[in-house]
């Protein structure tokens, strides 16, 4: 055999060559090496099947398409990654079902969640802001505006689209990330009025809801029939993050925090901060990370030295 074409699958731990000549077309050497090092396994050889019937190539080519069905539905179960991309870009597969997955219009553009591996997933309590934050200025330098679709959240980064769903009522609403909070233990997003309504939060004030961050989509690319979405790659756990500690209406009592947590920590702040209503508070952070995964081992280490109503803040 001059020329081969080499087909390779990993199934049930055993490696499986087809070799075709081109001469011969219906001659097949089929290899088998089993990797725990067995003897079978050393002693694997290449057998040659030299019949040229119609029937021997007709079940190649069944054998060969039920392979590559085999390809087809390992490779649909992850994203690919696409570095050539002029930005950062990840290729969505399909859903579980066949279908393609579920966008989210905003302004006319579409917004995918990502899968949770490469994408952001939270559950937790939700509550909503409203009247005597109208007209002030968020974290990120907007007027925040009760009406729109809008949220504060502790890391995620400014800009970010989420899917927020009440999972005590299925309802649904994407909002955009452009405020820092809440700076309530136990609660992982604060809603704009207009987003809470939205999901019916505004009547009970909290509920129990599921955060997923979405990507925005930028290109396609054509897969078999279909064109799967390219969307921006996102790593959620990568930024700026500290840990508060304590938030102190005595300015006093926050100093004196600091100076027991400078004897742990090298980086330790106090940021002060004034509410709509002209109330003071002295927020005592400590510890630069960033890497979301270290700050969260920094909080469980707080935690453990008898400190539980730390969380991470996102700068």
């Amino acid at each position: 055999m001059k020329k081969f074409t080499l087909l390779s699958n990993l199934l049930n731990s055993q490696l499986y060559f087809l070799v075709l000549s081109n001469k011969d077309l219906s001659a097949i050497a089929l290899a088998q090496a089993l990797p725990d090092g067995r003897q079978a396994g050393r002693r694997a050889g290449m057998l040659y099947l030299k019949k040229k019937s119609v029937n021997d190539i007709v079940g190649f080519i069944f054998f060969l398409l039920i392979i590559v069905s085999i390809f087809g539905c390992a490779v649909g179960k992850k994203q690919i990654r696409v570095s050539s991309y002029k930005k950062p870009a990840i290729v969505l597969p399909k859903r579980v079902d066949g279908r393609l997955p579920k966008s989210y219009s905003v302004n006319g553009v579409a917004y995918y969640p990502l899968l949770s591996g490469e994408g952001f997933v939270q559950e937790g309590m939700a509550s909503w802001y409203g009247k005597e934050f109208h007209g002030k200025k968020t974290s990120n330098g907007e007027i925040y505006d009760m009406y729109k679709k809008t949220a504060a959240h502790k890391t995620l980064p400014f800009g970010t689209y989420v899917k927020v769903e009440n999972l005590s009522n299925l309802g649904e609403v994407v909002v955009r990330i452009n405020d820092r909070g809440p700076f309530v233990k136990g609660r992982i997003i604060d809603l704009s009025y207009g987003a809470g309504r939205q999901i019916g939060l505004v009547g009970p004030g909290v509920a129990r809801v599921r955060l997923v961050a979405l990507s925005r989509k930028i290109g396609r690319i054509k897969s078999g029939n279909d064109y799967m979405p390219l969307v921006e790659a996102k790593d959620f756990r990568k930024g700026e993050f500290t840990i508060q500690v304590g938030a102190f209406e005595n300015k006093d009592n926050a100093r004196r925090l600091v100076e027991r947590l400078r004897v742990i920590f090298s980086h330790v702040t106090i940021t002060t901060y004034v509410s709509p209503k002209g109330e003071t508070l002295y927020r005592v952070r400590v510890s630069l990370s960033k890497d979301l995964t270290r700050a969260n081992e920094m909080v469980d280490k707080l935690k453990y030295l008898g400190f539980s109503e730390t969380f991470i803040v996102a700068l």
